[in-house]
């Protein structure tokens, strides 16, 4: 977008556009977020940023009016693939709260001073600003929707110290940590307060959302022991760099009128809230800009209708890399329930009881024991998964032993996906592991790197949602058509599989097409 663009989307106030640039206004010394109510500035005050960080930098402080920092992510880190982008979705997960900016720029294969002069260059900031950022934005969510002690918030949001915490606060919001509290209105409750040592948090998103779809989705696959599901919810335990979380997402919830999900979640260690907020919304897909997939798989006069009936489609994503790869090996060529039969054998088996203090009996206060049995195992960690499949997995031997091959590799660290990887990599990556082809690799791709452009490949489901909607049921065909997609071709395969679920669930033909895992 050039500046003219920019500046129509401010004096419109178009929500739509929250989270992928900010505005800053020399006269003020504020930036704000592209739908701040405040009077539009003069053009000629205003400078257009592509991060709160480079607005940081360059001396701003946050609007305590519209607060820059509660919006969506920008979906371009998902679109783009260079070091920037890989940079920023890697900050977001918390690495250089974990590993410093040295691990930070091993991860992208440069040097802590290239990294520096790349992201300077390409988004106003350094490694160091974006990531005090990221900590502003993950403090300001803990003030203002939660009453965890400060000390809490500190830590939680990824800073070493009080002080720093403080004086950061302090410089980004104009505001100490106990007046942006005051300011505020915590996140309201559903039905009763969450039980101690439970932080509730708004995550918010761009609409619309197809909220059934995207949490129906977890419903026929999820696991149980490792999750549970119902509607408009899902809840499980996640492994984490320093110990084990749970997390219960629902639907909808509005704070100021913007739309939420609602989010408890319980920790071993609090320090690993950055890293499980980065994955929640990769998990459901929520810094995807809807308006934009929407228009360009809507000039398909073939998919319109679709599109109209099932506004804001998401890519469910994953939690885990490593777990997720396990899923879509265990789902080559074979329905959904099958896949999940198997997973669920593995959890019974080989998946550590999470403790209590981070699975409750009872997730959510409005549920009563008889409606909710919570989740209280982890997935299985893959140095079991390969010593011990084969004494569970059924199925054909060469599955089992490219389970427990993929599984050793993923223990002994020759085989990794990572935030840092583009989808070339991991797609050369994983094909060239026997066993692997390419409907798993493009599965993992859009799934684990929450890819937005990645058309499923040699799949049964698709090609009958293809021919559902008037689409070539031909795997060279439908992949030549898809090109005119991109770079949404993600959303095309879930439109293309929802289809195809809709086709199987009327009446008719005399066979049905296998799902996908």
């Amino acid at each position: 977008m050039d500046f003219g663009e920019r500046y129509r989307v401010i004096e419109s106030r178009d929500a739509r556009f929250d989270g992928r640039f900010v505005t800053a206004v020399r006269t003020t010394g504020i930036y704000c977020r592209p739908s701040c109510p405040a009077r539009t500035p003069k053009a000629s005050s205003v400078t257009f940023y592509p991060t709160s960080a480079a607005a940081h930098v360059a001396g701003y402080r946050a609007c305590k009016r519209c607060l820059p920092e509660a919006t969506p992510g920008s979906p371009e880190w998902n679109i783009r693939e260079d070091v920037a982008a890989r940079a920023m979705r890697l900050i977001a997960d918390g690495v250089v709260e974990r590993d410093g900016v040295d691990g930070l720029s091993r991860r992208l294969g440069y040097s802590a001073r290239q990294l520096n002069r790349i992201l300077a260059a390409e988004l106003g900031a350094g490694p160091i600003a974006l990531a005090r950022a990221q900590r502003a934005q993950n403090a300001r969510a803990l003030i203002t929707g939660t009453t965890m002690p400060m000390a809490d918030v500190a830590f939680a949001a990824g800073f070493t110290s009080i002080r720093q915490f403080n004086d950061t606060v302090a410089e980004v919001f104009d505001l100490t940590p106990s007046a942006l509290r005051a300011r505020s209105r915590v996140v309201p409750s559903i039905a009763g307060e969450p039980a101690a040592g439970t932080i509730r948090l708004a995550l918010p998103y761009r609409e619309p959302l197809d909220v059934d779809g995207l949490f129906g989705w977890f419903a026929p696959r999820s696991v149980p022991g490792l999750e549970t599901v119902g509607p408009r919810r899902y809840a499980r335990t996640v492994r984490l760099p320093h110990g084990a979380a749970f997390v219960d997402l629902s639907a909808p919830l509005r704070v100021d009128g913007r739309p939420r999900i609602d989010a408890l979640v319980r920790f071993e260690n609090l320090g690993d809230l950055p890293a499980l907020l980065g994955r929640v919304r990769r998990l459901l897909d929520l810094d995807a800009d809807p308006s934009a997939v929407d228009a360009v798989l809507a000039r398909d006069e073939r998919l319109a209708p679709s599109v109209a009936r099932i506004p804001g489609m998401r890519v469910p994503g994953a939690l885990d890399a490593g777990e997720m790869l396990m899923r879509a090996l265990l789902g080559q060529q074979v329905t959904v329930a099958s896949a999940r039969t198997q997973l669920t054998r593995l959890v019974e088996a080989f998946g550590e009881e999470a403790s209590p203090a981070v699975a409750p009996a009872i997730a959510r206060p409005e549920q009563s024991p008889a409606e909710d049995e919570s989740p209280h195992r982890l997935f299985p960690a893959p140095a079991a998964i390969a010593e011990h499949a084969h004494e569970i997995l059924r199925g054909p031997a060469a599955r089992t032993d490219t389970v427990r091959r993929v599984a050793g590799a993923l223990a002994d660290g020759s085989l990794s996906i990572d935030l840092a990887d583009t989808r070339d990599d991991v797609t050369e990556r994983l094909t060239a592991i026997r066993g692997i082809g390419p409907w798993t690799a493009d599965y993992v791709v859009m799934r684990a790197l929450g890819h937005p452009d990645v058309f499923v490949r040699r799949d049964v489901a698709i090609r009958s949602g293809a021919r559902a909607l008037g689409l070539p049921d031909v795997d060279a065909a439908l992949a030549a058509e898809s090109t005119a997609f991109a770079p949404w071709r993600s959303y095309l395969s879930m439109h293309l599989w929802r289809a195809a679920a809709d086709a199987a669930s009327r009446p008719a033909p005399t066979s049905t097409p296998k799902e996908h895992a």
